[in-house]
């Protein structure tokens, strides 16, 4: 998913974002032929994300830019701990330095709330997934941050796999003349056989007609403890549950021991923190 393509589409509009008509700054205070080495230094301890989109910026900031990415993405680090190093033309750090930093906080920031919800959920069956509530323009990126804290993806957009959810439900029992399940089975011959099929629900007594219809997965939506429990009852086995909806570090591990098979979690990227991760720069002649 997170191809150089799609870092480049992101660093590239950061950085014309940036400076669009060059780092005025660094052009009236920094000699033309001043190098920088610089050290991406930990703030505070998390997990590491970003180690190809930081090293890719600072390339793009300048070509002559050498990067050195000392932590993996997925690596756990403590306060001081050294995650990359930079040297090359002062003027090209200086340009790269917030972009890279925004970036690798972000993704870090992710990569180690995701890590609390997996560590909450251990030894059950569950499964920690983001959602499409990402940041317009960085879902790749942020996607990618959700795996390096150990989680696992949700679909990647609109145009990989089904997924009705309550206003589609609400559009088709209003306008289609037929019930759910003919619905769903209508729905099933217009796909192809390698395409995902999920439906959301909202009641227990949506379940039966939905499995009705042989999906893939059944999203239960806002249930309390009870009904999740009771749900997974219902499904037997007959489909993928996905829990969905009050989902903290703080209900996570009740929701993951009814059983159900994957919780989606938005929080892992409309809700995060940026790490506090620092760049310490000293520029040579």
């Amino acid at each position: 998913m997170l191809t150089p393509e799609a870092i480049d589409r992101v660093v590239t509009a950061a950085l014309i974002e940036d400076a669009p008509w060059g780092d005025i700054t660094s052009e009236v205070l920094i000699p033309v032929g001043a190098t920088a080495t610089a050290q991406l230094v930990a703030r505070e301890a998390g997990v590491f994300s970003g180690g190809a989109v930081f090293e890719r910026t600072m390339t793009a900031a300048d070509a002559r830019i050498q990067t050195s990415i000392l932590a993996v993405d997925g690596d756990m680090f403590a306060p001081g701990d050294v995650l990359a190093r930079v040297t090359g033309p002062a003027h090209g750090v200086l340009r790269g330095e917030r972009v890279a930093l925004n970036l690798t906080q972000r993704m870090s920031g992710i990569a180690t709330l995701t890590a609390s919800y997996v560590a909450s959920i251990a030894g059950t069956r569950a499964r920690i997934v983001d959602t499409r509530k990402t940041t317009p323009g960085l879902r790749a990126l942020e996607r990618h941050a959700v795996r390096s804290g150990g989680g696992s993806n949700h679909r990647f957009s609109l145009s990989d796999a089904v997924l009705a959810k309550d206003n589609h439900l609400a559009v088709l029992m209003q306008h289609g003349g037929l019930s759910l399940t003919e619905a769903l089975l209508l729905a099933r011959t217009r796909l192809s056989h390698t395409t995902h099929l999920e439906v959301e629900v909202d009641r227990l007594d949506q379940i039966e007609p939905v499995l009705a219809a042989g999906v893939d997965t059944i999203m239960l939506d806002n249930f309390s403890l009870a009904d999740l429990r009771a749900g997974v009852a219902l499904v037997a086995g007959r489909a993928l549950i996905e829990a969905s909806g009050g989902v903290n570090l703080s209900t996570v591990a009740d929701i993951a021991a009814t059983g159900v098979d994957i919780i989606s979690v938005g929080a892992l990227t409309h809700s995060v923190r940026s790490l506090d991760l620092g760049l310490d720069m000293s520029v040579g002649a």
